[in-house]
């Protein structure tokens, strides 16, 4: 029999309440090898109360319980004279040690200076450390451990998850944001772009695509689902209405647009909870996938080898422009659906699988797809001589609102499209026609604007850091306990020149120059001379034509 000391925790009033017990027996051997070894004795004895016991019985017996012949001896001779083993103790990891190895990060060693620290203060005998790192081994599983030391999303690493039942094509979507670890040249800028995609959770297949180069929105999941329900070219042939589709709590998956766009279809929407990608584990393996074998690949990788310093090996490497990108991630998924083999397809492509699956297909009518993929402002509006307000001064026109002045009608909208909306007829539903912003600026006046804001906020990041800088202040190096020592000295003169440099900013922030005009400059005043106007006129004097 295994046979150890045992120690566990209890209160101490040096730690108000936390401290420890140290000699509280509990028992080494589990239930069920206690179980196992009653059985063994058991039958032991009656064979030797029926005097047919051998030597091969109890070799048997010492085999199985994996001790010597001598012990199984002694067992059966204890049994026989009525005598009950007393297990000895073993050190264990209580719930109270399990909260104090929580607080040294899962570090063993700095629990074992602790317990040795009390126990020394209290005179009493302390645990080795090899005692506590066997009872850690023992007491706490691989999950517990990691999530002691670095959290739960670490212990979930070891958890065991559940696979779905195999099912039946449209019978569940998956939807998902991924965001490509890639930089990727946007009108002269480097940006991480985003792809939104729904998968089908039976076949794997990737239905709909969305890239965006900003953080994405409705307006990308509904381009991506308005993809995945189409079959038709330039999409499918996978495709159609599902039964349910999948997300998790996503703000702009579970928006009005979206919910009221698949609620129109009667489509279920699975609201999965917070941080459980196992539970929409198809759309996480392909997000796994498309970096590994696309992103890893492309040029301005984030996650690229980098030098001894952190500097990327190679910081100069040309990024994609954002058409580059989109091509590139429409080609890999074409690749997955129509070239890639996966095993538990038994072998076949995705869209090979999507395919031979005989479940009906529902098709959505095209027309009312492209309507309800549209979001609905949900207010009557009237068509006036300046045509549809909509939005902070601004109007929508076009040539069909002539002699329709006057008339309710209702606008669809794809989200942040600004330059044109759908009208419907208010009163019967049907569309009178595509309507476009009027005095719309134009693409270069839009790039100056944009240039003019980018130019505003490099200028306004210069000045945080400059006032961060100022507000910095030094502390000099202490090698005893003391007060901390500032070490911002400036002279009266800095002082002033810093108060002096505030007013004078506030006044040019007051000052209204334009307030009272300025007359004329009195003729006893010397001019600056215009050098331009100048030259010109001595040209002119040397050129009389």
């Amino acid at each position: 029999m295994i046979e150890s000391a045992a120690m566990s925790l209890s209160a101490c009033p040096q730690r108000g309440g936390c401290g420890y017990e140290f000699w509280k027996a509990e028992t080494l051997v589990d239930a069920s090898t206690r179980a196992l070894r009653r059985a063994a004795v058991d039958r032991l004895v009656q064979l030797a109360d029926q005097k047919s016991l051998s030597r091969t019985h109890v070799h048997m017996a010492a085999q199985t319980m994996g001790v010597a012949d001598r012990t199984v001896w002694r067992w059966v001779a204890a049994r026989r004279h009525g005598h009950t083993p007393t297990p000895r103790d073993r050190f264990r990891i209580d719930d109270q040690l399990r909260v104090r190895l929580a607080y040294w990060r899962g570090n063993a060693a700095a629990l074992h200076r602790e317990l040795a620290a009390d126990a020394s203060r209290d005179g009493r005998p302390a645990p080795s450390i090899s005692t506590i790192q066997r009872a850690i081994a023992r007491d706490l599983t691989p999950g517990q451990r990691a999530g002691l030391r670095r959290g739960e999303r670490e212990r979930r690493k070891f958890d065991v998850f559940l696979t779905r039942p195999a099912a039946y094509r449209n019978e569940a979507w998956e939807a998902d944001h991924v965001q490509a670890p890639v930089q990727v040249d946007v009108d002269g800028r480097l940006v991480t772009p985003w792809v939104t995609w729904f998968v089908d959770a039976c076949h794997d297949v990737i239905l709909g695509t969305a890239v965006t180069p900003q953080t994405p929105s409705r307006e990308s999941i509904l381009a991506a689902l308005r993809a995945a329900v189409l079959r038709s070219e330039p999409f499918g042939p996978a495709g159609g209405l599902p039964a349910a589709v999948r997300i998790d709590r996503g703000k702009d998956f579970l928006s009005r647009t979206v919910t009221d766009a698949l609620g129109a279809f009667a489509v279920r929407v699975d609201d999965l909870p917070a941080y459980s990608a196992h539970l929409k584990g198809t759309v996480e393996t392909i997000n796994g996938a498309v970096e590994k074998m696309l992103f890893a690949a492309l040029p301005r990788y984030t996650h690229r080898q980098k030098q001894l310093s952190g500097a990327p090996v190679d910081p100069d490497q040309p990024a994609l422009s954002f058409e580059a990108f989109t091509t590139e991630v429409l080609a890999w998924v074409r690749w997955w659906n129509t070239e890639h083999t996966i095993t538990t397809l038994e072998d076949r492509t995705p869209l090979q699988s999507w395919t031979d699956d005989p479940t009906p297909i529902h098709d959505a009518d095209e027309t009312r797809l492209w309507m309800f993929t549209l979001e609905d402002d949900r207010r009557n509006r009237k068509i006036t001589t300046k045509g549809i307000a909509f939005g902070r001064h601004r109007y929508y026109i076009a040539d069909w609102m002539v002699g329709l002045v006057g008339i309710g009608v209702r606008i669809r909208y794809m989200p942040h499209h600004a330059g044109e909306i759908e009208v419907f007829d208010a009163g019967t539903g049907v569309h009178l026609g595509t309507a476009v912003l009027a005095d719309a600026a134009s693409a270069e006046t839009r790039s100056l604007v944009q240039r003019a804001r980018a130019r505003q906020a490099r200028r306004v990041r210069t000045d945080l850091v400059a006032a961060e800088k100022a507000r910095r202040v030094r502390y000099a190096a202490s090698t005893v306990p003391e007060p901390a020592k500032r070490l911002d000295a400036m002279t009266e003169t800095e002082a002033a020149a810093a108060f002096a440099e505030e007013q004078d900013a506030d006044m040019a922030r007051w000052a209204r120059p334009d307030l009272i005009s300025l007359g004329p400059p009195p003729a006893s005043w010397r001019l600056p001379v215009d050098l331009d106007h100048a030259n010109l006129q001595d040209d002119r004097a040397k050129d009389p034509q």
